[in-house]
């Protein structure tokens, strides 16, 4: 038997090696139908979702490989002469080899395929219509995809200043200490601060890429991006082999901005990328905050044009960031101590200790100890042996 051409063994076979759970004949077809067609279309292309929505994922792609003719598929959502160039768009794409090669690449490097459906399937996405993501490809840990549901986007400045990561490691923190998982684009600058310290404070980190989840890019955050398929999760829309272009970053962004609950601007200049997903968080009707820098500063302009252009809410603190997403929060400072002092008052700079020991001997949370040491570990004021945490000497 034959499936859209192919071997069904071979597509059942290479599906489910990119798949979770049992799946019957028609669920092996509609995935493998979603995987094709995010390698033969553009991200975000309407044509494509409106085609999709009307005759589904297989069917959509059956009628595309039997080349019937634009007229025979039209439709009043979706005109004879549009779908024509759709058409002509994803014909030189239509390379049957390749097809298999993305889930051959996919299953060679331990990529997920999810598709619209799927649990986790981030619910912000139905707010992009047409211009959704038919597919996602994932490298990373299952629970870091599920916690996208409680998303905040830290986004920047790749040429950021040292107050902007500075306000970004303060930010990133003190959201996963608030139980929010980071979600940026893992480019240098802000993206990376953002990603580096929910990892030191072993938070969820999410961060989607412009091309295929199998070639990191930037190239010099391949260390970084390494430790977040580790730790968090690495997704893009685009199948492995995929190349990053400057359209598909533009595009990646409303993924970002769409998955998450808020997106903060940290530092961004006045034509900045960041105001990009900024704009896409606006269009899908998220809150948006920015971060104020000196009225003097180029690398904030784009921030301060936000507010005054009334799209974002400015926002200082991650407590400010914390409350776009609809958490209050309200603290008695009197009574709270700085954390970096009662974790520093508990720490040796000869005795390890772990983050239980420390939680108690400061009276804080494990969790809320477990982030201060990640922020006090990049200020280098702390480290991490074998044995525990020291405090370093001065």
């Amino acid at each position: 038997m034959t499936m859209f051409g192919f071997k069904e063994a071979e597509v059942a076979q290479l599906v489910r090696s990119v798949s979770s759970g049992d799946l019957d004949r028609e669920q092996i077809e509609s995935r493998f139908a979603h995987a094709v067609w995010s390698g033969l279309v553009e991200p975000g292309d309407g044509v494509a979702g409106l085609l999709i929505e009307r005759l589904g994922a297989a069917d959509a792609l059956a009628a595309v490989m039997e080349r019937r003719p634009a007229d025979e598929l039209a439709g009043p959502d979706l005109p004879a002469a549009d779908l024509q160039l759709g058409l002509d768009r994803w014909m030189p794409r239509l390379q049957p080899p390749t097809m298999l090669q993305w889930l051959r690449q996919a299953a060679r490097y331990g990529v997920q395929l999810r598709v619209p459906g799927d649990p986790s399937w981030p619910e912000g996405f139905a707010g992009l219509h047409k211009h959704a993501p038919v597919a996602l490809w994932t490298r990373g840990r299952e629970e870091a995809f599920a916690a996208l549901s409680r998303g905040i986007a830290l986004v920047g400045a790749r040429a950021a200043t040292g107050y902007g990561e500075h306000v970004t490691m303060e930010a990133s923190a003190g959201l996963v200490d608030r139980g929010f998982a980071i979600v940026s684009g893992a480019a240098y600058g802000i993206d990376g601060m953002a990603h580096r310290a929910a990892l030191a404070s072993h938070g969820d980190t999410v961060a989607f890429l412009a091309g295929g989840v199998d070639r990191f890019y930037p190239s010099g955050h391949d260390a970084l991006l390494t430790r977040i398929v580790e730790h968090g999760l690495v997704a893009s829309e685009l199948p492995c082999g995929s190349a990053p272009t400057r359209w598909r970053f533009l595009q990646r962004n409303r993924l970002i901005a769409a998955s998450s609950l808020a997106t903060v601007v940290v530092e961004a200049g006045w034509r900045s990328g960041a105001l990009n997903t900024a704009n896409h968080a606006v269009d899908a009707g998220k809150p948006v905050g920015a971060v104020p820098g000196p009225v003097t500063s180029a690398a904030s302009a784009g921030c301060h044009r936000l507010v005054r252009d009334g799209k974002a809410i400015l926002v200082t603190t991650a407590a400010e960031m914390a409350e776009l997403a609809g958490v209050l929060e309200v603290q008695d400072a009197a009574f709270d101590p700085p954390r970096d002092t009662r974790v520093l008052d508990a720490m040796s700079t000869r005795a390890p200790r772990t983050a239980d020991d420390i939680a108690a001997r400061s009276g804080l949370s494990v969790a809320a100890a477990q982030s201060e040491l990640g922020r006090l570990e990049l200020d280098g004021l702390v480290r991490e042996n074998e044995r525990g945490w020291v405090r370093r000497g001065a």
